[in-house]
């Protein structure tokens, strides 16, 4: 009896961490800090993956703890409303991981406190204010990822260089786009919940015209970097457009679909871009780590995403009657 409420325990913080997005931030952060300097004489690197890790796990708690309401309406299978974890024990993890990353951070780098700020108070703004409030609130989830990759740069100089600051572009456009893509799933229960998202305020084909506008702009921006990358510009080039081809196949599947976009084939999108991220995150490793060592950081972090997204994520996102419907 006892080994099983642990395991109950242990899976409801597992559940909470959404492992197969997990090694996201810390990839931004990563590729910040290789290309802001040499990376094989950066002491930083480890703060720079840890950190953005840190405070993205710490966001998971904070923000269900923050949606509990909602999630019991709409997503009561989750593991606050479920029961299988308290409200302040996901408000203590969020705490003592957000401390965590900020010693961290500030013991390599004394000027982070800002974008530490920025981070931390704009994850709990977004579940607190700003995803209630339309295309606000994917701008500024999208802004939390672009500091990751800023706060990178700085675990390796003291500030961001400026001809690097088109990334946080990258990442700020990119993940707004992501973000907008994620709430098409949830419009029925945004909606019952009085949360006012792009997606229920002007509908789905609006939201996912404007989502892949601004997947554009992050793209386009990205293959514009290759003026600022210092080297490997071919190789470089070639895993953006690897990118650009995997995430328009997820667009191709929300725009073709319009107003019968399904919650599950939202979400299989969705599921698609989370995996295709990594390949954009990954690209900005190349000009400092090389083309086979970026690859090979590559390959298991798609593996993993890929299987947990497979045999978590619908657990996570549907509630046990949803998941026995078809998908189409």
């Amino acid at each position: 009896m006892g080994g099983n409420r642990v395991a109950r325990r242990l899976g409801a913080h597992l559940r909470t961490w959404r492992p197969y997005t997990i090694w996201y931030p810390g990839l931004v952060g990563l590729a910040g800090a290789t290309l802001a300097a040499d990376p094989h004489a950066n002491a930083g690197l480890l703060a720079a993956w840890f950190v953005p890790t840190a405070i993205w796990t710490a966001a998971h708690y904070l923000g269900d703890y923050l949606d509990r309401e909602l999630d019991a309406i709409s997503k009561p299978q989750r593991p606050i409303p479920s029961g299988r974890m308290r409200q302040t024990t996901a408000l203590a993890c969020g705490a003592l991981l957000a401390t965590a990353a900020c010693v961290a951070a500030l013991a390599v780098n004394w000027r982070t406190i800002l974008l530490l700020a920025v981070g931390i108070g704009g994850a709990l703004a977004y579940n607190g204010l700003f995803k209630a409030r339309g295309i606000w609130g994917n701008l500024v989830r999208g802004a939390l990822t672009g500091a990751a990759f800023a706060f990178g740069t700085m675990m390796a100089v003291p500030f961001p260089p400026t001809e690097l600051l088109l990334f946080v572009v990258v990442f700020w456009s990119h993940d707004a786009a992501s973000n907008l893509v994620g709430t098409l799933r949830d419009v029925a229960g945004d909606r019952e919940g009085g949360y006012a998202t792009f997606a229920v305020r002007r509908g789905l084909r609006r939201a996912g015209r404007t989502a892949a506008a601004l997947y554009g702009l992050a793209v386009a921006t990205a293959a514009a970097g290759l003026l600022a990358v210092p080297r490997d510009h071919a190789a470089y080039l070639l895993v953006v457009l690897l990118a650009a081809v995997v995430g328009c196949g997820a667009f191709r599947l929300v725009l073709t679909s319009g107003r019968t976009l399904t919650p599950r084939m939202a979400l299989r999108a969705h599921e698609v871009l989370v995996a295709e991220r990594l390949i954009l995150a990954d690209a900005l490793l190349v000009p400092g780590l090389g083309l086979p060592a970026a690859l090979g950081i590559l390959a298991p972090l798609l593996v993993l995403t890929v299987g947990i997204q497979r045999a978590m994520r619908s657990k996570h996102e549907f509630a046990p009657e949803e998941r026995a419907q078809p998908a189409f």
